[in-house]
């Protein structure tokens, strides 16, 4: 009988190791962390996650590992990657921008997610409301979207004679065809012709900057379309070889060759990110966990990209600037 008893209390024993197991991931003590993003510009928000986690006490390798899934920039690609990310028993999921957080949430059933989100995440469905999301998801709101119409009214200040630009989005995109009717709207505000081409891949992005002729647009504007964003350098290299003016909504583009940005710091709001992750791999339940509204907004120009181009920015919009870079 006592063997019998023993033998129970060690299989009941062995049974809650393996239920730990697979609470924890793949290796037992290790938190798994999974990331979904788009690559390309999007590392900033990578390298920022790792530096805030640090910065939260937890060691990469010994307390945490990051399960990394870079899309680079296939939308369509995001719910497959959520669902493989949830079977393999991730504590958690970040996921880095709003299309795809809502295709990670329309994967998943009940692995909590940490976003950062550029649009209003209540209106976009991710969370009841911003101080009780109600649900599996919290994260960072930033205002990638919502500054789209002052990002355009900034650029006209740069550019005076401004009277035409163009922006690359994917039509299937809730959120880029929101980001795009704030611009049309702006534009006719500003006298701004808005110039949309849709793309659905980063082959047609090339081939429709490539195709630009001179005197078609004055400017390259951004819209909150993370295919697009994801593949910023190379707008940023073929725009300079045509002398076109760029405005994106991240400054560190402005650092990589963009002519400016009005917007927000990504590595502040990825390492922002890394605070929530911390608090649900120790317990915290996202619906307890308040979305942040990140609002600190930076104004960036690129002084050298200006001469490169053969445009001059006015003295007084250098004044605004928080960042000028001229080397």
């Amino acid at each position: 009988m006592r063997a019998s008893r023993f033998g129970t209390s060690l299989l009941f024993a062995f049974g809650v190791l393996i239920a730990q197991y697979a609470t924890w991931g793949q290796t037992p003590g290790i938190r798994h962390v999974g990331v979904i993003y788009h690559g390309g510009m999007y590392d900033i928000f990578l390298e920022a996650l790792r530096t805030g986690l640090r910065e939260q006490g937890l060691e990469e390798g010994k307390q945490f590992v990051l399960d990394i899934r870079d899309t680079k920039g296939d939308l369509a690609a995001v719910e497959g990657l959520a669902m493989e990310l949830e079977r393999n028993k991730v504590d958690v999921l970040y996921t880095v921008n709003t299309s795809i957080t809502l295709a990670a949430k329309r994967a998943t059933t009940h692995t909590p997610i940490v976003f950062f989100a550029g649009t209003d995440p209540v209106e976009a469905g991710l969370v009841d409301s911003i101080a009780k999301p109600g649900g599996r998801l919290t994260g960072v709101h930033g205002l990638a979207t919502d500054l789209t119409g002052k990002r355009l009214e900034v650029l006209k200040e740069m550019i005076p004679k401004l009277r035409r630009v163009v922006t690359f989005y994917n039509p299937g995109n809730p959120v880029a065809r929101e980001a795009a009717r704030l611009g049309r709207d702006a534009g006719q505000r500003l006298g701004v012709q808005f110039v949309e081409r849709h793309v659905g891949s980063v082959e047609d992005l090339r081939q429709g900057l490539q195709a630009l002729k001179p005197g078609e647009a004055d400017a390259f504007f951004q819209v909150s379309d993370g295919t697009v964003t994801s593949w910023a350098q190379l707008i940023i290299d073929i725009a300079k070889t045509k002398r076109l003016p760029t405005m994106f909504y991240e400054q560190g583009l402005v650092a990589k060759g963009g002519l400016a940005s009005y917007g927000q710091d990504y590595s502040e709001i990825g390492r922002m990110s890394a605070k929530f992750v911390h608090r649900v791999l120790t317990g915290t339940h996202p619906k307890d966990l308040p979305v942040e509204n990140f609002d600190r907004l930076q104004f960036a120009i690129n002084l050298r990209t200006a001469r490169e181009i053969g445009l001059t920015i006015p003295r007084t919009i250098r004044a605004l600037a928080d960042k000028v870079i001229d080397s």
